[in-house]
């Protein structure tokens, strides 16, 4: 059931039968196949776990390093379950460098488990701290201490080492799903990596949402951690960017935006005054129970324009793009030309997720593979590329069940 037939031969080898591969492993280990986010404190993470021959292995997967986000992504393993002699399986702990040794995992509920390490001992090296730090950047961020020059993003590094080696010894895993798709759909959903400044890539979940794409953090950072929502793009409000030479004037695209959020301010007052006035005419006898969808007036055929817009351009035709003079971009490699731009807003924050604040952007569409996106406030560029694996059990049951997950995951995050 499983694709352990494959495997026979193996099995005759090591005296195992398939009806106990499948009652002691398969069957027993089942519910933890599939997508997970760890739980660690804002960074999270995503966790693949699969079948791999009569192993159960969870894959630890890992963005390229910054800012090559284009770059495939990184794996490890970080346990392994197996039934290999023994008559029951055997659950190996993988992370450190000494090899598989002595591991737990509990499954609390059908959407949750952890792991535990019985012998921590294998995860330390004998030149110390110092020897686990080198090695964890080099593995990390693809380079040394001293290639870093900037001294916030020192600081940054130097707080997720010691953050995360908390957890080496017992981690909680939660199951995420990957978006359902539709027709309709922009492009398809799916994860991305993308460039958050000094705290490198990180993996972004874009869905779909009616009038709204949603791209919510499957990894995250001290200031916005994983499970948040750090962009929205409103779909039924594109914005025509000027020619070239006007893009370049940074001004001239602020502009352009804060005009597009004023409307959709007044088209959402609008719309609590028409819910309003519904609500109201509900109560009376005469009035019907409720308007026709879309309602009246200006804003009806305001909203009904930008979504037949947004249909006509599902496929545009590509147009020049360049970043405005003074917005910085981790990875000057962007396409430059795009083939439609949104209002948007993302999310920003303190430290410790302090007085977070949703400011206005554009939402840059390069291909099915790629987009952008312009923090106003920040000055700032954010580029995402798809990540290109195919993830097995990982697909959700129901819309409602993606959403219902969505929500749980950003209130733990909360």
């Amino acid at each position: 059931e499983y694709g352990v037939c494959e495997n026979l031969r193996k099995l005759e080898i090591t005296g195992v039968s398939c009806r106990d591969v499948y009652a002691k492993l398969l069957h027993r280990y089942r519910h933890i196949l599939g997508l997970w986010q760890p739980d660690i404190g804002p960074y999270g993470g995503l966790l693949n776990v699969v079948v791999d021959g009569l192993f159960i292995i969870g894959w630890m997967y890992l963005p390229p390093h910054d800012p090559h986000v284009d770059d495939p992504m990184r794996f490890k393993p970080l346990f392994r379950i197996h039934l290999m002699e023994r008559k029951c399986a055997t659950v190996e702990c993988m992370y450190g460098h000494k090899g598989p040794h002595n591991g737990h995992i509990q499954i609390v509920k059908k959407d949750e488990f952890s792991t535990k390490c019985n012998q921590t001992d294998h995860h330390r090296m004998s030149g110390g701290r110092q020897e686990e730090f080198r090695t964890w950047l080099r593995e990390e961020w693809g380079r040394t201490l001293e290639d870093i020059f900037h001294e916030h993003m020192q600081e940054l590094i130097l707080m997720k080492f010691i953050y995360t080696s908390q957890y080496d010894n017992c981690l909680t895993y939660r199951r995420i799903y990957l978006p359902p798709s539709s027709p309709d759909d922009l492009i398809k959903p799916g994860l991305f990596k993308g460039t958050y400044g000094s705290h490198g890539l990180e993996i972004v979940m874009l869905s779909f949402h009616g009038k709204k794409a949603k791209g919510t953090k499957i990894t995250g950072d001290p200031n916005i951690p994983a499970g948040q929502q750090t962009v929205e793009i409103d779909l039924a409000h594109p914005l025509q960017l000027p020619d070239v030479e006007n893009l370049r004037d940074f001004s001239e695209l602020s502009r352009i935006v804060l005009e597009v959020q004023e409307q959709v301010r007044r088209e959402e007052q609008e719309e609590e005054q028409r819910q309003e006035e519904e609500d109201c005419s509900q109560q009376a006898a005469f009035q019907p129970a409720a308007a026709p969808l879309g309602g009246e007036g200006a804003q009806g055929e305001e909203t009904a324009a930008g979504a037949q817009g947004t249909t006509q351009d599902k496929a545009p035709g590509s147009q020049p793009f360049v970043l405005p003079m003074g917005v910085i971009s981790r990875n000057e490699d962007y396409p430059r030309t795009c083939r439609i731009c949104f209002y948007g807003t993302g999310l920003t924050a303190g430290h410790g997720f302090t007085s977070p604040e949703r400011t206005p952007g554009v939402f840059v569409l390069f291909d099915e593979d790629r987009f952008g996106f312009i923090w106003l406030d920040l000055k700032s560029f954010s580029l995402y590329s798809r990540i290109k694996v195919s993830f097995q059990n990982a697909e959700a049951p129901s819309r409602e069940a993606f959403d219902e997950m969505l929500k749980n995951i950003q209130s733990l995050a909360t």
